[in-house]
């Protein structure tokens, strides 16, 4: 039994550096690509990578910032039954940057105090929390887009995609 756990402590020892040195290489990437992305509030090494894969190489196709939490799948979508109008997000789009927006939005949720202040005023109009981090999810995707926007990421090689 000793040994087993003593197996186990090196092996997650292992996968903790190279864990460590994957998120490194990561960051610099993304350092080198967009730097400006990683000082957004709520925006870790992780949640830059999906949205930057998300935008892919060739991000001026991305005409809006619409366009863009479309992409993310933060786009609005009516969803009514005749007598009231809702909005839900969209099911469509990529997966990984919709959940990396949802990340910096509960981060946000928990240490920046305008989007507290924003939750508290919101519920008071009687919104559902869900329906608050669909807005906030939308307002994080519109500013990305702006850091996305401005930045040129490099092209392939022709023939190599």
């Amino acid at each position: 039994m000793h040994q087993a756990l003593q197996l186990l402590a090196v092996r997650i020892r292992h996968l903790s550096e190279q864990i460590a040195a994957l998120k490194k290489q990561i960051t610099l990437t993304i350092r080198a690509l967009n730097s400006d992305l990683l000082k957004v509030f709520g925006v870790g090494p992780d949640s830059a990578a999906a949205l930057l894969i998300a935008a892919g190489e060739n991000h001026n196709r991305l005409t809006s910032e619409a366009s863009f939490a479309a992409l993310c799948g933060a786009s609005p979508v009516e969803h009514s039954s005749g007598k009231s109008r809702h909005r839900r997000l969209n099911r469509g789009g990529n997966r990984q940057a919709n959940a990396a927006l949802y990340r910096i939005v509960l981060t946000r949720l928990r240490h920046e105090e305008q989007t507290q202040h924003y939750l508290e005023r919101r519920s008071a109009e009687g919104k559902t929390k869900r329906e608050i981090i669909r807005c906030l999810k939308r307002y994080v995707a519109r500013e990305i887009y702006q850091y996305i926007r401005g930045v040129s990421l490099p092209q392939p090689a022709p023939g190599t995609g």
